[in-house]
């Protein structure tokens, strides 16, 4: 659900508001996506027996929404259980910022709906690519790293740590990110159930790290923002 912040928001007025925006968001997402993906554990080839369906999804709002002075969400959380969706826009600036969310979702292998426009963004997906995602996923995984406390460690932050690196490293080195890490998941398992000790994820943290921080790779300096815009401007006159 989209949470609105508006004024007014306790009365009547604001009450109702609120209840058109949830409203709006969510046939935004049912009736507007033009990309779904499965990402998580099934995507990963991590699956378990526990394991949830996480869907993400890109929708386009209709262009005149935008020209009220209440614009479309930038996103969307459900309506399903551990659904989120982002709209086109959103999308795009978060995948040329190389967000590692944001781009395994357009190297997914569990693509569930794509309409004409949605094969057009997978088209572009190299589009977004730059140097710049060296520090991004970098930085995410030492994120999760500095939450690990060694005494008590959370073993699945752990893994999701390690398998970020993981596809940060691929990414580098062959131009994509590795989403489904199947040839590592006896390790990554094992490691989830905290059965490697703490000295061995750290050493294996550190060679990852290395490698995708000092391994030239092969990805450009800047992405093609020139093809992105002009993608956008096509989508939004297409949905006028």
């Amino acid at each position: 659900m989209v949470r609105i912040t508006a004024g007014g928001a306790g009365t009547t007025a604001g009450r109702v508001q609120e209840a058109r925006s949830v409203e709006l968001a969510e046939r935004l997402v049912t009736d507007h996506t033009v990309l779904s993906v499965v990402v998580g554990s099934r995507a990963y080839g991590l699956r378990t027996e526990s394991s949830d369906t996480d869907r993400r999804g890109v929708f386009v709002a209709p262009t005149p929404l935008f020209w009220h002075l209440d614009k479309p969400p930038t996103h969307v959380d459900g309506p399903l259980p551990e659904q989120f969706s982002w709209e086109i826009e959103r999308f795009c600036v978060l995948a040329l910022q190389s967000n590692p969310t944001i781009l395994e979702c357009l190297w997914s292998p569990i693509v569930e709906r794509a309409t004409p426009t949605g094969e057009q963004l997978l088209a572009l997906r190299r589009a977004f690519l730059s140097q710049r995602a060296r520090r991004t996923f970098l930085e995410y995984a030492h994120a999760q790293f500095r939450r690990l406390n060694p005494e008590r460690p959370k073993w699945k932050q752990a893994m999701h740590m390690i398998r970020l690196l993981l596809s940060g490293r691929h990414l580098v080195l062959h131009g994509e990110p590795l989403v489904d890490v199947d040839e590592h998941r006896d390790r990554l398992l094992a490691l989830r159930r905290g059965e490697l000790s703490w000295q061995e994820v750290e050493r294996w943290r550190d060679d990852l790290s290395s490698n995708l921080d000092d391994h030239p790779g092969i990805l450009p300096d800047h992405p093609d923002r020139d093809a992105i815009d002009e993608f956008l401007t096509s989508v939004r006159k297409a949905n006028l």
